[in-house]
């Protein structure tokens, strides 16, 4: 099967005398780039759900059996890999596509890596030269809510797709690495099961994709990597019209229980600068001076669990010349001694 042929299923509802047809698309129907010239792998009606099997933002370059040694042969050009693209019937430029997030499932394993400078991920990537990865079990505490950082350190799952977009209005590639004003890799965490994406629509039938699945992740996602898992998903697509000031992302969310995890306070450090990313790097590089002198961890490994569980926040931006930004961490992920 090539990237564009359509992959229709037939599935049973619960009531099996009814057969229901659905729109699946499948790992093999991916890109690379946005561009509004792609063939679309299904055309669907506004209001329809759509199925997708998706491979993580590394293109599955890493196994549940990688170690640090692979990082070297990641191919940073696989990156960001979206599905689809699906045609929306009635979706007219200037109209806005919602997106419903219906279930979210990951796989069995996830990954959290520090990719070399050369790379260009991660907000201190100039300060961890050194490969390093780490496999996440994703299974034996899944009931729970919650993967293993290390013993002691207990991270909540809460998946959600980093890449959801639609064609660009204008011709040509676009990469697929970072956000635009119709989607992309927003990578934002808060857009969840049962939460909803506004994006503007910009070509006819919008041409939406996605990928990109996270089981965690921080605001942020400071050292280039969350928790990538490959993922099914199930969205459904709704065409929405009169709607002029969705002119770049909006989303509504869904509101997080606390079962899993409780609310201890957080531990933040104030970044100060004249320029917003390099207090962004300060503010990063403080918490994990404090994960490093108060809780043991090295500095990789603050690094990691800063991109997984830490949030970035612009705490004050108006009293010029500089920015105050926060890089704050949830205590309750601390469950065990010595972290406690």
């Amino acid at each position: 099967m090539n990237q564009y042929q359509c992959n229709t299923q037939y599935l049973r509802t619960e009531d099996p005398n009814i057969m229901s047809h659905s729109f699946h698309v499948s790992r093999s129907e991916v890109h690379l780039k946005w561009d509004n010239a792609l063939k679309p792998v299904h055309t669907v009606d506004s209001g329809t759900e759509v199925t997708f099997d998706l491979m993580d933002g590394g293109y599955n370059q890493f196994t549940a059996t990688s170690t640090a040694a692979d990082v070297g042969n990641f191919d940073a050009a696989f990156a960001d890999p979206a599905f689809g693209p699906v045609y929306v019937n009635g979706a007219e430029v200037g109209d806005v596509l919602r997106i419903e997030f219906l279930d979210l499932k990951t796989a069995t394993y996830g990954w959290t890596a520090v990719l070399p400078g050369s790379f260009g991920f991660g907000l201190l990537a100039d300060e961890f030269p050194e490969a390093a990865l780490k496999i996440w079990d994703l299974e034996t505490h899944k009931e729970e809510g919650y993967t293993v950082f290390k013993e002691g350190i207990h991270i909540p799952i809460r998946p959600f797709l980093g890449v959801v977009g639609l064609a660009h209005g204008e011709e040509g590639q676009f990469s697929t690495i970072p956000p635009y004003d119709t989607g992309g890799n927003i990578d934002c965490k808060h857009i969840g099961i049962g939460s909803m994406l506004y994006l503007p629509v910009k070509v006819k039938g919008a041409l939406f994709s996605c990928g990109d699945g996270h089981a965690a992740q921080g605001d942020g996602e400071v050292c280039g990597t969350a928790i990538e898992t490959p993922m099914k998903a199930k969205v459904k697509l709704t065409v929405e019209k009169g709607k002029p000031w969705v002119v770049s992302p909006h989303y509504i969310t869904k509101p997080i229980g606390t079962t899993a995890v409780e609310n201890r306070g957080e531990y933040a450090a104030l970044g100060i600068d004249a320029d917003l990313r390099e207090a962004s790097r300060k503010a990063v590089r403080g918490l994990i001076n404090w994960l490093v002198g108060e809780k043991g961890l090295t500095r990789v490994e603050g690094y990691m669990l800063a991109s997984v569980a830490g949030d970035l926040k612009i705490a004050e931006a108006v009293d010029m010349p500089n920015y105050a930004v926060a890089c704050s961490l949830p205590l309750s992920v601390f469950v065990k001694a010595p972290y406690l």
